[in-house]
């Protein structure tokens, strides 16, 4: 990467927890991520069905992780998630294992498992769609929508029990979601082509009427009285059909952070965790200070979105605040700065630290795939490069010097 930060984290010379004054957000909240994959032939590299199966065979072998495996929209893909936990080692190690029983499960039926937010190779649309009266009711509903979903998402809840609060704390994230967008990049591959984006998910997920940046909302009230007008008008099937980018779950006492794309390791989805959470803490701090959330407009939310689809960490960020584009590496800084108490307060500050610094240096998921292209140009290399930074006990057999390099490359 070229574009190098101007200022770093301040030193770590702060104790690893400070005291949290009464009625503000306590140190730990918990922290649960769900996990999207692609099922890919070791052989040809392209996406394959088979999420059912594979599930099923996970799930039957993983143990006390039974419950953690499961299927997702289409054939192609897979589930994958942890219990929630307040200490991140602890999701660290759950990721490692769910991903690992997954990989065992697709090993068996001769295919392996892949943590990009979109697949890489192979046909893409139609997708063949999970059987389900849930999915055949999505179908019918959205039709050529749903022809293209294989893409996969990183989703991370934090725990925010009060239904205001989890409003609120909406309002006040969203402003930094289209940060989070670029830090957590991973889909510059489509169908066999580099698409000139960073995060091609992000696009394809636009398209639904309920998607990116959510609204500001007033009180609870409006939430649902909002979600129950797109549900009567049949905008969305029901309250799982909610896509925003952030939104306060239906079904956990959680705010739910949508807006990544799957990570290549678990290392990234644990740097993701924790912004997340240092996010939620910092939010819940200045809600309970009475301090008023930021109102950018709707208009700037969604061209810092595309933006940040678009450039990822190797190009420039629009600041929603400043309505000025700044190197996407500074607005990333800007953004851990901003967080430093909360990271503070969690222990999690050295965590971020290094694999920022990482992430800073090597690259986002993205400029991780490009550069496995520009070994070779070829994408069974991107394949390869995805499949084993995702579990690293994978095998796949070495393409020769010779092997098709896929439609396409980098533009």
């Amino acid at each position: 990467m070229t574009s190098q930060p101007q200022q770093q984290l301040p030193p770590n010379d702060a104790p690893a927890t400070c005291p949290t004054p009464l009625g503000q957000a306590p140190a730990l909240l918990s922290v649960g991520v769900e996990e999207e994959f692609l099922l890919v032939d070791p052989v040809s590299r392209t996406v394959r069905p088979g999420g059912p199966q594979v599930a099923a065979a996970a799930a039957a072998t993983a143990g006390e992780l039974e419950h953690l495996v499961d299927t997702e929209l289409t054939r192609y893909q897979l589930e994958g998630r942890t219990d929630p936990h307040t200490h991140l080692g602890e999701v660290l190690t759950e990721l490692r294992s769910v991903r690992a029983a997954l990989a065992r499960a697709a090993a068996g039926r001769g295919l392996r498992i892949a943590s990009s937010g979109s697949p890489i190779t192979g046909l893409v649309a139609p997708v063949p769609l999970t059987p389900g009266p849930r999915y055949a009711e999505s179908l019918s509903l959205f039709r050529a929508l749903d022809d293209e979903q294989s893409a996969c998402a990183c989703h991370v809840h934090v725990g925010v029990a009060d239904p205001r609060e989890a409003i609120e704390v909406s309002n006040h994230l969203r402003p930094w979601l289209a940060t989070l967008t670029a830090l957590a990049a991973n889909s510059p591959y489509w169908d066999g082509r580099d698409t000139g984006y960073a995060s091609w998910r992000t696009l394809t997920w636009g398209r639904w009427p309920v998607a990116g940046p959510p609204p500001y909302f007033e009180s609870p009230a409006h939430f649902q009285e909002l979600v129950e007008e797109l549900i009567l008008t049949r905008t969305v099937l029901d309250h799982g059909g909610l896509y925003w980018d952030v939104r306060p779950s239906h079904h956990l006492p959680t705010v739910e952070v949508r807006v990544a794309d799957a990570a290549l390791t678990p290392e990234d989805t644990i740097l993701l965790a924790a912004v997340v959470r240092a996010l939620v803490a910092t939010a819940l701090r200045a809600i309970r200070a009475g301090e008023p959330a930021p109102r950018p407009a709707p208009e700037i939310l969604r061209a810092a979105s595309w933006r940040a689809a678009r450039d990822g960490l190797t190009g420039h960020a629009l600041d929603p605040l400043t309505r000025r584009l700044v190197p996407a590496t500074e607005q990333v800084e800007h953004m851990l700065r901003t967080l430093s108490p909360a990271l503070h307060r969690s222990g999690d500050l050295d965590l971020v630290r290094s694999h920022w610094e990482r992430v800073r240096t090597r690259g986002g998921g993205a400029e991780r795939q490009r550069a496995a292209y520009r070994h070779r140009s070829s994408l069974h290399d991107v394949v390869d490069h995805v499949v084993a930074a995702t579990c690293p006990t994978q095998a796949l057999p070495t393409a020769p010097p010779g092997a098709p390099a896929g439609q396409g490359g980098p533009q």
